[in-house]
């Protein structure tokens, strides 16, 4: 007998075609329009997945919670053994709470009222299947929520209409909350309303738009790891990637960690994509991107830039946080608690800078300063200057500028230099020896970290003891993260960023490579290593995820410089060999 539910939306997401045609096939309530649905079904785990598939959908609605008055109800249905009717009707829901039946077989509430709505596990469905009746549903519920009509959306606020002079300016470690005088609902933090939607329409298309002949999907773009193809530095979609790394970054600020991680591939995937795009169905059928960029792709066309950036630009909230996350030493984690506080950057000078660590603390000092980029002829002229020091204390030491300069970048945020010898014995708490050096010939204004964790060990390699264990010895190079000024240049020269990592020669491969890739592609190696090869991939070496054991990749450092050891590595483990101005995947 086939099971009974309120109106249901499947989520398509994780299942193959056949796979999730086959379960609508057995879900005799299956509605495809998500505004119609009491339960969403998905094969999902988390409570952010499904807030995300909301967003992704369009789909606003307001969390809600069991009340105690019901829950005691669950409570004693399951006790009380004496029959009762299949559903009996719950008293009206307070304001802001939907309306729900309770099942006692089901031990929980599947609503049924027109604006309630709860996201569940697939397994429910798949177990209460297999049983042949409906489980209880609780222990399967990712999210409860309210639906909200459109019209409770606020419009976007323009940032003329916000009395900047009215903010508060309580300190850090205040008491009250902060905020932002007429910042539109939705970007309430106290508020658990989310916005998502139903699945995005693929963008209309003219008949002339059908006759455009579209240029083939190069066999590297049919793999999910960035790892494994070119993706240059300046692709010719360069300009729509840019408002995509917008939209991103307005995500991070909000905490959509799976949003960034989705944005990342697609990004990754349109930058290794080497034609100019023409359509957006051309879009939709490049891997990682789909509908949702397919639709960004035609609004950006449409218009020139994308409805998210617009009203990100317009809200204060986001500048603040902005402007929170561009402290060097802050995160956006942290950006969000400075901002929730009720502070901008005065505020914290004038009434939280006891609160802030040292590396904050100078972060703020040089703010401005941290924000210019560094033109390449300055980056060079860095990693010179480290060099020669290096080699006043041991002619030996080989050195590597990595980071964006390697790639090809223009310009760079910071410095990033790897240093190596042959020798061991020159590499052992080598790192002090030059900060000293670079101290009293006046480059190094601060020293923010300062790592030793590798010599403290001897500079043997520790196996890896599995996944969330502290303390296993990985990425443990050498390293010291530190503010840099050229003494030559008298007071006009500006505060830099340049961090500076020793390593062993017997892991210098492994170095340069974790060092040198954009952030998805060094992402998806170590996702690569990890599903493919069943290794852990680190700039400080390789082990083996069977054993923990140490895998060397790089002839037990035999290679005659850095560069031939990290071909060694990529050789290892499978890959082609992409040079670093191939690895730009944003």
């Amino acid at each position: 007998m086939a099971l009974e539910l309120p109106p249901t939306y499947l989520l398509p997401t994780n299942l193959e075609p056949d796979r999730l045609r086959q379960l609508e096939g057995q879900i005799s309530s299956l509605t495809r329009d998500i505004n119609e649905a009491h339960i969403i079904i998905g094969k999902i785990s988390r409570r952010e997945r499904a807030l995300f598939e909301l967003r992704r959908l369009k789909f606003l609605t307001e969390e809600v919670s069991v009340t105690s008055e019901q829950a005691r109800d669950v409570d004693e249905s399951k006790r009380d053994d004496s029959p009762q009717p299949k559903r009996r009707r719950l008293s009206s829901p307070s304001s802001g709470q939907s309306r729900v039946n309770l099942n006692k077989d089901q031990g929980g509430y599947i609503p049924t009222s027109n604006d309630s709505i709860v996201v569940v596990k697939l397994a429910w469905w798949l177990e209460s299947q297999e049983k042949g009746s409906l489980l209880p549903i609780e222990d399967y519920v990712l999210y409860r929520g309210r639906k909200l009509p459109a019209a409770q959306t606020s419009s976007p606020i323009s940032v003329k209409s916000i009395n900047i002079d009215k903010l508060s300016s309580s300190p850090i470690g205040g008491g009250s909350s902060f905020r932002l005088p007429g910042v539109a609902e939705k970007f309430n933090p106290h508020r658990h309303r989310h916005i998502t939607s139903q699945p995005p329409p693929l963008p209309r298309e003219t008949t002339s738009e059908h006759d455009v002949p579209l240029p083939s999907i190069p066999d590297f773009l049919h793999t999910t790891y960035s790892c494994q193809r070119p993706t240059p530095g300046n692709p010719p979609n360069e300009e729509f990637i840019k408002e995509l790394k917008e939209v991103r970054t307005l995500r991070l600020l909000q905490g959509d960690q799976i949003g960034v991680r989705a944005y990342s591939s697609s990004i990754a995937a349109l930058s290794a994509y080497p034609h100019l795009l023409q359509t957006a169905h051309e879009v939709g059928k490049l891997p990682g991107c789909g509908a949702k960029i397919a639709e960004l792709y035609q609004q950006w066309k449409d218009r020139g830039t994308l409805q998210e950036i617009e009203e990100g630009k317009a809200n204060d909230r986001l500048r603040v946080l902005k402007l929170f996350y561009d402290i060097w030493g802050v995160g956006d984690t942290t950006a969000r608690e400075y901002y929730n506080k009720g502070t901008d950057l005065d505020d914290i000078v004038e009434y939280g800078w006891d609160t802030l660590s040292r590396v904050q603390q100078i972060g703020v000092k040089y703010y401005d300063e941290l924000q210019l980029k560094i033109p390449r002829i300055e980056v060079e002229a860095i990693g010179e200057v480290i060099l020669a020091h290096a080699r006043k204390i041991d002619a030996g030491f080989q050195m590597a500028i990595v980071g964006g300069y390697r790639r090809g970048n223009a310009e760079s945020g910071d410095v990033d230099v790897i240093l190596s010898h042959v020798d061991a014995a020159a590499t052992l708490h080598f790192i002090s020896k030059i900060l000293v050096r670079l101290e009293q010939a006046q480059y190094i204004t601060h020293t923010l970290t300062l790592s030793t964790r590798n010599s403290d060990r001897g500079q043997a390699p520790l196996p890896w003891r599995g996944e969330g264990r502290k303390g296993s010895g990985f990425d443990t190079l050498d390293k010291a993260m530190v503010v840099w000024r050229d003494p030559t240049g008298g007071e006009a020269a500006p505060h830099r960023r340049v961090d500076i990592i020793v390593t062993p020669w017997k892991t210098a491969g492994c170095a340069m490579l974790g060092w040198s890739g954009g952030t998805t592609f060094e992402r998806d190696l170590r996702r690569y290593c990890k599903a493919e090869l069943g290794l852990k991939f680190d700039s400080s070496g390789i082990r083996s995820r069977r054993d923990g054991s140490w895998v060397d990749l790089e002839g037990d450092g035999s290679a005659p410089d850095m560069e031939v050891a990290e071909k060694r590595v990529f050789e290892g483990l499978k890959l082609p060999w992409r040079r670093p101005e191939d690895r730009c995947t944003g």
